[in-house]
């Protein structure tokens, strides 16, 4: 009878895979520490009380009268601004408060109205906006620009600096400028100069007429 047949190369040992499984596991940890530490990151601030509330001033120009208004549907504490003289488009849109530029784009799409064609198809929600962090987890949000805004993402803004121009992209039905404050994640009454704006819910048609104090700092 034959005996064993071998090839003429030697027999290898079997591996056991227990470190490669050891090894997937410290990686699968390693990864769920660092999910975890993110969302720390964006969570822990968020928690935390706010700060003061800014000296927030209205987002147009310095001794302008504008009528602030809002109608059923529209959202509590959402404002629409519209001038109570001359044209409304290209109106300059600006800074509230000193902040942190932090969003500056489009957001849905922006519809074909235009100083040119100003009964053009809507878009879909705020068209051409702007997001301002002024820290102390208070914000502000400006919607339905004519244009691109002119300013970006980062960018450090004083108040009163121009940032954009009104217009009436996005689901907007006539030349204005949609205006927000929130602090944290909910969205609060407007405050304008230190004074609440009066505009709390829309449950019923609000239009309010008020004088800008955002004007350049004396020096």
């Amino acid at each position: 009878m034959l005996g064993p047949v071998t090839t003429g190369r030697p027999t290898r040992a079997r591996s056991h895979r227990r470190p490669r499984s050891r090894t997937l596991r410290m990686l699968l940890a390693l990864v769920a520490v660092a999910v975890v530490l993110g969302v720390a990151v964006v969570v822990v601030p968020m928690l935390r009380p706010a700060g003061p509330r800014p000296l927030f001033q209205m987002p147009v120009t310095c001794g302008e009268t504008w009528q602030l208004s809002t109608y059923p549907g529209h959202d509590d504490y959402d404002v629409d601004f519209f001038p109570t003289e001359g044209e409304a488009w290209g109106r300059p849109v600006l800074a509230s408060y000193a902040g942190t530029v932090t969003v500056a784009g489009i957001n849905g799409s922006l519809g074909g109205r235009t100083p040119e064609n100003p009964d053009g198809p809507r878009g879909r929600g705020g068209g051409y906006w702007v997001k301002i962090d002024h820290g102390g987890k208070w914000e502000t949000q400006y919607l339905h620009l004519l244009e691109p805004p002119l300013v970006t993402v980062g960018q450090k803004v004083a108040q009163g600096d121009q940032i954009g121009r009104l217009g009436s992209t996005g689901n907007s039905g006539a030349p204005h400028l949609h205006y927000e404050q929130r602090r944290g994640w909910e969205k609060v009454e407007t405050h304008f100069d230190g004074t609440p704006s009066g505009i709390t819910t829309d449950e019923r048609e609000q239009i309010l007429r008020r004088t800008s104090n955002n004007c350049p700092a004396v020096s």
